[in-house]
């Protein structure tokens, strides 16, 4: 192991972050409010953060992780399409069995998370992008066992879920996946596909989160079961390209997607509510053209927090630990154009606007060891797991 060297942090941006700190309480308090209510959050330097980085490990276009129960030992996943089992002190392993992915773009191997029941079963769940007919691919969702060994392998995949439709291009898959607390319901990201109006189109479940059992049959009181077929799985609608999917200690689901350009978002996920993409939202098109902002349209449900400019999520994670202070009950997320990690302090059903840290390269994504430690996967060809370490 060897301490993480990040890109230096300028005389400028260290003067700045000083700056920003010599203000009175009720300055300081003021400033914050107006920060939660707008697009800002500047970023200030690891210096002052509660912890150093280590780099623990390295991977080819890490995705995802999750940490197995009880081990020093985590599956990681490549987005070109290997499974990858980690075990700290020793050299990851491949493990056998993934399915073959739809590599290219956004396109992949992407989440993975492990049962409720997995210390009795060994199941996981995977998220992967898979071809269609013609230049069409889509996002899918199966469940396997995990075999833990010096081969380790996954026996059994069974596919679960498809997004639908299928269709071409090769962006906004989204395909994260969260366990509601009581391991009863699976809930996944289904990204609009950078198709944009099918967000809106309750015939597929493109722009979507839906709502499944773990065996990925239909809860009865999903809130559009009535309707049936594919439209009976979606728990909430108008969405963009979910990146982050979390529950926090009380059970609140949220999610973080990226904006168009900016107008970054976290909301707070409710049953059947729509999130008004692509008729809403604080950023613009690519092209310039203006969206109108939330407050135009207050029968969409409003992000709690947004960003502008972007600093293009990914990753989510709920932190209910100690190790860090004044942590506890927060939303860590990872930054992608924002190189960082940004910190979400959690009030009830909403957010403020805490810590955002200047890391100098792309989080993919955070995750929480059982132990409390916070750990992340940077971003790319040479992507690097790190452990968050508390300082003393």
């Amino acid at each position: 192991m060897k301490s993480l060297s990040f890109l230096a942090l300028s005389t400028a941006l260290v003067a700045g972050a000083c700056s920003a700190n010599t203000g009175t309480a009720t300055g300081q308090q003021a400033e914050s409010s107006a920060i939660d209510t707008s697009g800002d959050h500047p970023a200030t330097p690891l210096a002052g953060a509660p912890f150093t980085v280590r780099e623990m490990a390295s991977f080819n276009e890490p995705w995802a992780m999750v940490f197995l129960p009880g081990t020093r030992s985590a599956l990681v996943t490549e987005k070109s399409g290997k499974l990858k089992l980690w075990r700290e002190g020793a050299a990851a392993l491949d493990v056998a069995g993934v399915p073959a992915v739809a590599y290219g773009g956004q396109g992949g191997l992407g989440d993975v998370v492990l049962a409720p029941d997995f210390a009795t079963s060994g199941m996981i769940y995977l998220s992967w992008a898979e071809s269609g007919d013609g230049d069409t691919a889509g996002a899918a969702v199966g469940k396997a066992r995990l075999v833990q060994s010096d081969a380790p392998r996954i026996e059994g995949l069974e596919v679960i879920w498809r997004q639908t439709p299928k269709v071409t291009g090769r962006g906004h898959y989204s395909h994260r996946l969260a366990f509601s607390p009581d391991g009863q319901h699976l809930f996944i990201g289904s990204g609009d596909r950078q198709k944009m109006e099918p967000a809106q189109d309750m015939g597929g479940t493109l722009g979507k989160i839906v709502r499944l059992k773990p065996d990925g049959s239909i809860p009865a009181d999903n809130p559009f079961a009535e309707k049936g077929g594919v439209t009976a799985q979606i728990w909430s609608l108008g969405h963009r390209n979910i990146l982050g999917l979390t529950f926090d200690g009380t059970g609140k689901l949220w999610n973080q997607e990226m904006g168009p350009r900016h107008g970054d978002e976290i909301n707070f996920v409710e049953r059947g509510a729509n999130y008004g993409w692509p008729v809403v939202s604080n950023g613009d098109h690519y092209n310039g053209t203006t969206i109108p902002d939330h407050p135009t349209r207050p029968e969409f449900a409003a992000p709690k927090l947004w960003w502008n400019p972007a600093v293009s999520p990914g990753g989510l994670a709920w932190y209910g630990g100690d190790l860090y202070p004044g942590w506890k009950n927060s939303l860590l997320m990872g930054a992608l154009s924002g190189e960082g990690l940004v910190r979400a302090s959690i009030d009830g059903d909403r957010l403020r606007k805490a810590d955002r840290w200047d890391f100098g390269t792309r989080i993919r994504e955070v995750e929480v060891a059982g132990d409390g430690t916070v750990w992340l996967l940077t971003d790319g060809s040479d992507g690097k797991l790190v452990k968050l370490e508390p300082k003393r």
